[in-house]
């Protein structure tokens, strides 16, 4: 490591924390309804909205209306995401002639974007037009984000309401998270992005001559736009295939540092609207270092390992040489405009949030530095998280951590003066055992399964065959697809092929399940926790917003990832870094 990556780090990381308490503050009023300063310009659209949509502002849903309203709304932008794809020939804005997307891709497509995972088994440039990118997959990436803030404002209400029967109304909340807060922040963004160089036009694609006499395809397009959402959304779908690697879409130092804040903006801020809404902000500063922890545990994981690079390397034409640091460190994947401290950093904030936008490519890591966003994703991305999913998928940790001090002690765990009693815990280990059997399960299928690749079953091949790499990295490649698809992530290990029948299927499946079968559950604890009357603190209470508090909840959020995935990351990056160090590699 270099004291220069060391400080940008630094930096971010003050940024940050100075950021998220305005910002928290700020949504803590608009989803209590409170004015804002916002309230003179977005107050009259707002009602207007209301008006038109026949929503009754003032009408608040039990938890199993409001668990309806996410499921309702998400099918239905499901299925116009998919039609959009299948008659986008036919549409307008499609200066290329690019023809309908395929059945299975077209499924997997708006899966993805529905949950929020933005998982991209196609070449963007050449597989979407400018009408589906801009409508249906640039609105999912504020309708998903804003249906995952209002999921975990509704949990919220479930700790700060008492002997009550509903969690407000998801329409409100959902109308108000996009006006409010993720569209002022995407045009702030996408301006600062156009500033620093990315485009943002409906021009035919640019053709041009290489010095070897080639003709080479440069696209253009609506990408600041779209790039700025999937930031803040933490979406993370990419216009371009090369993602945030490409200059277009990530065109400098800045726009880099940028993108990184704007991915982790919206969940620390939501960790001090927390606070503010059960009238105890050191709660939420809580949960804000156990993220930071943890956060920073992954960080300095991933840059020393890409520092340090493949010590094979190191020993070619050095033969005399003491270290086996890798000359220049693992450059291998990575922009030299951003380095490896700056693709190291984007690697851990990607993969703790659920974002999956790159700036460089994640096959390419060292073992270690591989490790961790598959680590990331599989302790449920709770590290700061997705917009909303975050701070949910955090508090279902919580939950499970005063139960567990509850047990040490013999005393009924509560939290925030709120008893956990034997639903709450059902329901949250409910929604973690649905992360696991959904990543396990479908990663040990996609890892013996055959399958024809035009989607007939004759000759079926083996799904292996799909993979860039054999032995331990293969498994990777297949446990990262999965882990990426259920933690709604979007990033992948790009060595697997998955556009075929059989992987966009079980794929789309697992995105599904990984953000619908966790939503149930969760509201279901919120409906119960917010029927619950105030436990009068006592000398027997143990406190959720202190040191030995946060350490538990670090504590847990490893065990029960490690616990859990361990058997597996063994078979994959764990014994890979070892056969690295003996001069065993893997093609």
């Amino acid at each position: 490591m270099t004291g220069n990556g060391i400080l940008q780090i630094a930096l971010f990381c003050l940024v940050l924390l100075a950021l998220a308490k305005p910002l928290g503050a700020y949504m803590a009023k608009v989803f209590s309804g409170e004015r804002t300063w916002m309230h003179r310009v977005l107050r009259p659209v707002e009602t207007v909205i209301y008006k038109v949509c026949g929503i009754d502002e003032n009408g608040e849903q039990h938890w199993t209306r409001y668990a309806g309203a996410v499921l309702v709304f998400s099918v239905v932008g499901l299925l116009f995401t998919y039609l959009l794809q299948r008659i986008q020939q036919w549409l307008p804005l499609n200066p290329q002639g690019l023809g309908n997307v395929g059945t299975d891709l077209a499924f997997n497509t708006a899966a993805s974007f529905t949950t929020n995972t933005n998982w991209q088994s196609y070449v963007p440039e050449v597989t979407m037009s400018y009408f589906t990118q801009m409508i249906g997959l640039a609105t999912h990436n504020f309708w998903s984000a804003a249906a995952g803030i209002a999921v975990a404002i509704a949990f919220v209400r479930g700790f700060s309401r008492h002997s009550a029967k509903t969690l407000g109304s998801f329409w409100v909340d959902f109308t108000r998270a996009n006006l409010y807060v993720l569209l002022p922040l995407a045009v702030v963004g996408a301006l600062l992005l156009v500033s620093q160089g990315a485009i943002q036009n409906f021009d035919h694609y640019t053709k041009a001559s290489t010095l070897e006499g080639a003709v080479q395809t440069i696209p253009q397009g609506p990408l600041a736009s779209q790039e700025a959402i999937k930031m803040i959304g933490t979406n993370g779908g990419g216009f371009t295939n090369a993602n945030s690697a490409h200059p277009y879409e990530n065109p400098t130092p800045f726009s880099n540092f940028l993108q990184m804040l704007y991915i982790f903006i919206i969940p620390a801020g939501l960790t001090y609207t927390f606070g503010k809404m059960v009238k105890d902000t050191r709660q939420g500063w809580a949960l804000y270092a156990a993220m930071s922890i943890l956060f920073l545990a992954g960080v300095f994981v991933v840059y020393p390992s890409e520092q340090a690079g493949n010590p094979n390397l190191a020993k070619l034409g050095l033969e005399t040489q003491a270290s086996a640091t890798q000359p220049g460190g693992n450059m291998e994947g990575k922009e030299v405009r951003f380095g490896i401290a700056n693709s190291a950093l984007f690697t851990v904030v990607t993969t703790d949030a659920s974002c999956g936008a790159v700036n460089n490519f994640h096959d390419s890591l060292t073992p270690l530095g591989g490790l961790v966003p598959l680590v990331n994703i599989e302790l449920g991305e709770v590290i700061f998280g997705g917009v909303g999913s975050g701070l949910y998928g955090i508090l279902l940790f919580a939950i499970l951590a005063v139960f567990i001090a509850g047990l040490m002690v013999g005393r009924t765990p509560e939290y925030l003066g709120k008893k956990i009693e034997q639903k709450e815990v059902k329901m949250v280990m409910l929604a973690v055992m649905v992360l696991a059997f959904t990543i396990l399960g479908f990663a040990a299928w996609g890892s013996v399964a055959h399958f024809a690749k035009d989607g007939y079953i004759n000759p079926p091949g083996p799904t292996t065959a799909n993979l860039n790499n054999n032995g331990p990295h293969g498994l990777s490649e297949i446990l990262y697809t999965y882990t990426s698809a259920v933690g709604n992530n979007g990033s992948a290990f790009a060595g697997i092929n998955a556009n075929t029948p059989f992987f966009n299927t079980t794929i789309g499946i697992a995105m599904l399940s990984g953000r619908f079968l966790m939503l149930i559950p969760l509201l279901a604890a919120a409906g119960s926790l917010a029927q619950k009357k105030l436990v009068p603190v006592s000398a027997g209470t143990f406190p959720t917003h202190g040191p030995l508090f946060v350490a538990l909840l670090v504590g847990v959020v490893v065990i029960v990832g490690a616990l859990t995935f361990f058997p597996a990351l063994s078979l994959g990056p764990i014994v890979e870094h070892f056969f690295m160090h003996q001069g065993r590699l893997w093609s």
